[in-house]
């Protein structure tokens, strides 16, 4: 009887909550960020935050945001130096140009690959995928938002929205975070994944 009492409070705060978007089904993604963040081993949050920490808040799942995108890989692409938010410099490339359709509309993301993190094991595959939309600075995080991706097989590759995460540095500034390319601006609202953090 406790238990049942339990989770109809649970039920009932959740149905009560003005625009709150999260909901008592996490997905895989949702769950492992909130199990990350509140690993005080793992978690990005300074200790103050961290006393407080209940979970992310995440626009609800949308399939509309999960799209399949061609890939334009670009072998001879130089590398470069990424700015960060701090002085360091990430040594990046463009593994290649995606392109794909989202709400009617058609654009074009450049996707990264990092010399370092190439040379780490079970980072082999890796690519980095930071992105900017409409919804930046007021819904989400002003300085864009992250989706990490592996190299394909093949000339597609799958875009999931609703696995864009904030960088680190949206929540302690001592992290030195990649700062999105000015040409990953993609002109639409992206209300998928992880909204700002509110300290």
């Amino acid at each position: 009887m406790k238990n049942l009492l339990l989770l109809f409070l649970v039920v009932f705060s959740f149905g009560c909550a003005q625009h709150q978007t999260k909901t008592i089904e996490e997905t895989l993604f949702q769950k492992t960020m909130n199990d990350e963040f509140k690993d005080a081993s793992k978690s990005p949050l300074k200790a103050k935050d961290l006393k407080t920490f209940e979970g992310l808040d995440f626009f609800s799942y949308d399939s509309v945001f999960v799209v399949k995108a061609s890939i334009k890989r670009l072998p001879d692409a130089e590398w470069f130096n990424m700015k960060t938010t701090t002085d360091r410099l990430s040594k990046e490339r463009v593994f290649g140009i995606l392109t794909f359709q989202l709400k009617g509309k058609s654009f074009q993301l450049n996707i990264y690959q990092g010399q370092e993190l190439m040379q780490e094991e079970g980072f082999e595959n890796y690519l980095f995928l930071p992105f900017l939309d409409n919804t930046n600075g007021t819904l989400t995080y002003g300085g864009g938002r992250y989706i990490d991706l592996e190299i394909p097989e093949g000339d597609t590759i799958e875009i999931d929205f609703n696995s864009a995460y904030n960088p680190y540095c949206a929540y302690n500034e001592k992290y030195s975070c990649p700062i999105v390319p000015r040409e990953n601006y993609i002109d639409i609202d992206i209300k998928a994944g992880v909204k700002a953090f509110k300290k």
